[in-house]
């Protein structure tokens, strides 16, 4: 294995409060501990080799955001300098740096806010069978990459295991109550508004992103990850073209390699060539280099 790869975390002195996809959460308290490792997963399925450097670009992505957000919403970052972790933590400072995050304990909203700008993924397969996605009537004729007429608020379901599902908006509604649903709705729409825009300039279309929220003191704020090629579709602004699948910077690359598997999407995931694995991470590097101006540390 890759010795710059790290797949799992095990802190025995600290207590495991969720292990995800690609994160492991640990509780301290009323503060949370969020290690990216460099997993990955497909079809919601994680593969048995991860993406080197992968865990530190997406921390490294989610705090320059959350950075550049933060005029229209407050997170829940802390900190990512090890150096302000808590004394019991600094024993694992050479695997928490670069990859780790201290963030205020919340209570999540479950609803997976998912934004498009763009026609791509299981919202241009819906639209193909229904001509709308969530409920939300589209007109005709649009082809596969198309820019949308309007950017849409299309929420999912927040899943522990397994796939999630579409929803509307009423069923938002229904789960949270309609203040709380609007409030959403509006703060997904101004944060993709504000970052699309920026990246645009910056030479990547964000075609379609995921965002969480919590709440902290009564108040919503922005939490998990945000705007990184695993929650996001980026694309190559000067290379895309509507009217097929668009080229990407994000894992779309490896979802796009899998499919010419014959593999059933269930446990358990094949291994990656050494040449996928090696233009993933090229292809995140990329993406965080665009987005910053900055390379990885």
């Amino acid at each position: 294995m890759n010795k710059e790869v790290l797949l799992n975390t095990d802190f025995k002195e600290l207590k495991l409060f969720r292990k995800g996809k690609v994160r492991d959460v640990y509780d301290l308290g009323d503060q949370l501990l969020i290690v990216s490792t460099d997993r990955i997963s497909c079809f919601d399925v994680v593969l048995p080799c991860g993406i080197p450097y992968k865990g530190k670009i997406l921390t490294a992505l989610s705090c320059f955001w959350f950075d550049f957000l933060k005029n229209i919403i407050p997170s829940h970052f802390i900190s990512a300098d090890v150096d302000r972790y808590p004394p019991e933590l600094k024993k694992y400072a050479d695997v928490l740096s670069g990859r780790s995050m201290l963030v205020v304990k919340t209570r999540p909203i479950p609803v997976e806010c998912i934004v498009r700008g763009y026609l791509s993924g299981s919202g241009w397969k819906e639209y193909q069978k229904q001509q709308s996605i969530c409920g939300i009537k589209l007109p005709a004729g649009l082809k596969e990459s198309a820019r949308l007429p309007k950017i849409i608020f299309t929420p999912s379901t927040k899943a522990e295991a397994g796939h999630d599902q579409n929803i509307s908006q009423e069923y938002v509604e229904r789960l949270i109550g309609k203040e709380a649903a609007d409030g959403i709705v509006r703060l997904s729409l101004a944060i993709y508004k504000k970052a699309s825009d920026y990246a645009y300039k910056r030479g990547i279309i964000i075609a379609d992103t995921k965002f969480e929220f919590g709440l902290h003191n009564n108040k919503v704020i922005l939490i998990d990850e945000v705007l990184t090629p695993d929650s996001s579709r980026f694309w190559p602004r000067d290379e895309y073209a509507p009217g097929k699948a668009a080229l990407s910077f994000d894992k779309q690359f490896v979802r796009d390699y899998l499919e010419t598997l014959s593999w059933n999407k269930t446990p358990p995931a094949p291994m990656l060539p050494s040449d996928i694995i090696f233009k993933t991470t090229q292809k995140y590097l990329e993406a965080y280099r665009k987005l910053t101006g900055k390379e990885l540390k």
